[in-house]
């Protein structure tokens, strides 16, 4: 354990040092193994030391990275792969999740100025990020307050509320509307059936754009390429993306419809680091992965996952009060402190978070099997037993 530091203390860090990892287990200094239900919390999808990810790294030598003054093969396929997957929308890519929703927000406002349009609308319980833009259509009081004042324009509706989000249309005349099509941050939180797409309807037709942040749900996570579409293909005006899609390697983006991909100009937007060479191979080999039986693997798992913890509910019916989610990505909404829940699964060798003071999230890696599944819901009924008893 490292307390005497000098890095910043932005991150409330578990009293574990982490040194090696395999598969779906991580190892700490001393040598004690966690089964890892977190993935990074969404990143580590191919899990750890993956042979697919290892040759990548080895090939690293040959070209880590350029400026974006020049053009280089693995961006160059990695934006065909992410077209042929999205029917066409072009890609621009960062180095993160905040900075995709960072770059869709200034889309969407680059395309609503000539109409004098600039306002978006977020939904309660968003998380899009923590850099200025991202962190004010993140509305959370805790987060923004010590900040202000924020960038203006953005407006809250309640998610899953068709009614609230037609009054906003009308009243604020947005450029755009963000939302994630799974909340993550706020507690691993499904939208009523059939609330996506209504929304996207009512938002084209109100001539604005829908920007799904899948930094989370996206590339696989929940069965799919990305989250909305098990409501169909909606049309997305964008996409962002990230976590998974770098397989530990930072990597985001924003992929955009093709009506819209020219809104941006030379100049308008840009990044140092984003979509270099070893970061576009590192999402080709993920996309490739999940391409080639992936995806399947993923829904079978998520079957079996889901049922592991539709049984320890059924068993612990006063602790666990709703399991909600899709894919790999599940929470367990609790009568307890989920905080120290959690802290008892790592003292018994699993790593999962609270994404809400009531809500255990699990975030696997993609390549988790029927043994790592069984591990985790072994130690989760043990954590469960023993809360039972107080």
């Amino acid at each position: 354990m490292m307390q005497d530091t000098h890095l910043i203390g932005v991150y409330r860090r578990h009293p574990v040092t982490l040194a090696r990892g395999e598969g779906a287990r991580v190892w700490d200094q001393e040598g004690k193994p966690y089964w890892d239900f977190l993935a990074g919390i969404g990143v580590n999808s191919l899990g750890y030391h993956h042979p697919d990810v290892d040759r990548v790294l080895k090939d690293a030598s040959q070209l880590m990275h350029t400026s974006n003054l020049f053009w280089h093969q693995p961006g160059i396929d990695l934006s065909q792969r992410i077209a042929d997957i999205t029917d066409g929308m072009w890609s621009l890519w960062v180095n993160s999740g905040t900075e995709a929703n960072e770059a869709g927000i200034k889309m969407m406002r680059r395309i609503g100025h000539d109409q004098g349009r600039y306002h978006i609308i977020t939904m309660t319980g968003a998380f899009h990020g923590r850099t200025l833009g991202s962190l004010s259509a993140t509305p959370h009081q805790s987060y923004q307050e010590p900040f202000q004042p924020l960038v203006p324009g953005f407006v809250t509706v309640p998610y899953g509320d068709l009614d609230a989000l037609a009054q906003a249309l009308a009243k604020w005349n947005p450029c755009g509307v963000m939302m994630e099509p799974i909340q993550g941050e706020g507690g691993v939180v499904v939208p009523p059936p059939g609330y996506l797409a209504e929304a996207v309807r009512m938002i084209h037709q109100a001539g604005s754009l829908i920007l799904f942040d899948e930094v989370q749900t996206g590339t696989g996570r929940t069965g799919n390429w990305f989250g909305y579409q098990y409501e169909g293909e909606l049309g997305p005006d964008l996409i962002t993306v990230a976590k998974g899609i770098g397989a530990g390697m930072p990597i985001g983006g924003l992929l955009v419809a093709p009506k819209w991909a020219q809104a941006f100009h030379p100049g308008d937007h840009g990044t140092t680091f984003g979509g270099n060479p070893l970061a576009s191979r590192m999402a080709l080999t993920v996309i490739d992965w999940l391409d080639q039986g992936g995806l399947n693997h993923v829904r079978e798992m998520s079957s079996k996952l889901e049922q592991g913890l539709g049984q320890l509910q059924e068993a612990y019916p006063q602790l666990i009060q709703a399991v909600r989610g899709r894919g790999l990505m599940w929470g367990l909404k609790t009568s307890v402190p989920a905080g120290s829940l959690v802290q008892q699964a790592l003292a018994e060798g699993l790593i999962v978070n609270a994404a809400q003071p009531d809500v255990i999230r699990l975030l696997p890696p993609f390549v988790i099997d029927e043994t790592a599944i069984a591990a985790c819901c072994n130690i989760l009924g043990t954590v469960l037993d023993q809360a039972s008893r107080h």
